[in-house]
């Protein structure tokens, strides 16, 4: 089961955010505000954050820098009622992987996240295939260094021609 850490200061969009997303058997976790989705983010594996633009205190855009530095892998899609373009691109440029605008509509809420988690799921599988083939490619160059070596050691005992 997936777990979705859903950051927003309006318990209304809380609410019926987790009953979406329960609906479609996926975990739901809460924070009201950026650092508690920090601490959250920092006590338990997240597989996207649903995060709101406008909070007190810490705003989404500063939470999602906060969030690229410590795991940019994790998918994030912003969430506001009060987006503007600028803010949608300033989202994307800093790592969000969509924005959403509210109200939320349910179908394109569910899409948005089954693409979210999917396309996390094969950076990952492209990762740990990039490392196994990266892995194999120094075992490779290493084997290829040492049949050189010891090819160009037997090559100095070999005797000499006498031409």
């Amino acid at each position: 089961m997936k777990t979705i850490l859903v950051v927003d200061d309006d318990k209304s969009v809380r609410d019926s955010l987790k009953m979406v997303l329960e609906f479609e058997s996926y975990e739901v976790l809460f924070a009201e505000n950026g650092q508690e989705a920090l601490r959250q983010l920092a006590a338990t594996p997240i597989d996207l954050i649903l995060l709101d633009v406008k909070m007190a205190g810490m705003d989404g855009l500063e939470v999602l820098q906060r969030v690229r530095e410590k795991k940019a892998e994790l998918p994030v899609v912003m969430i506001s009622g009060h987006g503007t373009i600028e803010t949608a691109v300033e989202a994307t440029k800093l790592g969000a992987f969509d924005f959403l605008p509210k109200p939320l509509d349910r179908d394109k809420l569910l899409v948005t996240v089954r693409n979210a988690l999917h396309q996390a799921k094969i950076s990952e599988e492209y990762r740990q295939l990039r490392e196994s083939v990266e892995g194999s490619g120094r075992f490779s160059e290493r084997a290829r260094r040492s049949r050189k070596s010891s090819l160009s050691s037997n090559a100095s005992h070999r005797p000499m021609c006498a031409c």
